[in-house]
């Protein structure tokens, strides 16, 4: 698996955002099937400055945010569990990109006395369900993705955030 990390604030290197990510990309596609070896995906750590300016470009919101995610197709389905990515036809499973703000991670931890690296872990698994279609739109969908992220958690040993 391929998980490529840029990070843009430095405060990130704190908890070590790489193996965060690695550990939580492994989770989530182990736990799904998904093959570890085939599948590529990237992290954009940044800051409240940065994910403010994405929110508003690809959102249009205003307003910093905790995570974001851009699926590199398009997988949803409603009220069920997405199907399962294909691989191109060089044999890859290109999952999509996720940038995630370390002020609003770092804040949110703090009001819901979180451990960082917990939240952390949790929001990358969050991004990554949805790069794979996942979403919490209707209440059976948040159901299905809350559910999902829970089990990927416990697995992880990361308390059920909800």
């Amino acid at each position: 698996m391929t998980v490529d990390v840029l990070i843009e604030d430095a405060r990130w290197k704190t908890v070590d955002i790489e193996a965060l990510a690695l550990a939580a990309e492994r989770a989530t596609l182990t736990h799904l099937g998904l093959d570890l070896e085939v599948c590529e995906g990237s992290v954009l750590a940044c800051d409240d400055a940065k994910i403010k300016e994405l929110n508003a470009q690809f959102r249009e919101k205003d307003k910093a945010t905790n995570v974001l995610s851009w699926p590199a197709a398009e997988r949803a389905t409603p009220n069920a569990r997405p199907p399962l990515p294909e691989p191109d036809f060089d044999g890859a499973v290109e999952l999509g990109d996720i940038a995630i703000s370390f002020d609003t991670c770092a804040r949110e931890a703090e009001e819901t006395d979180t451990p960082f690296a917990d939240h952390v872990t949790h929001l990358i698994v969050h991004g990554l369900l949805h790069v794979l279609g996942y979403d919490h739109i209707t209440d059976a969908d948040a159901d299905i993705m809350e559910s999902t992220e829970t089990e990927i958690l416990e697995s992880l040993g990361v308390a059920d955030p909800y």
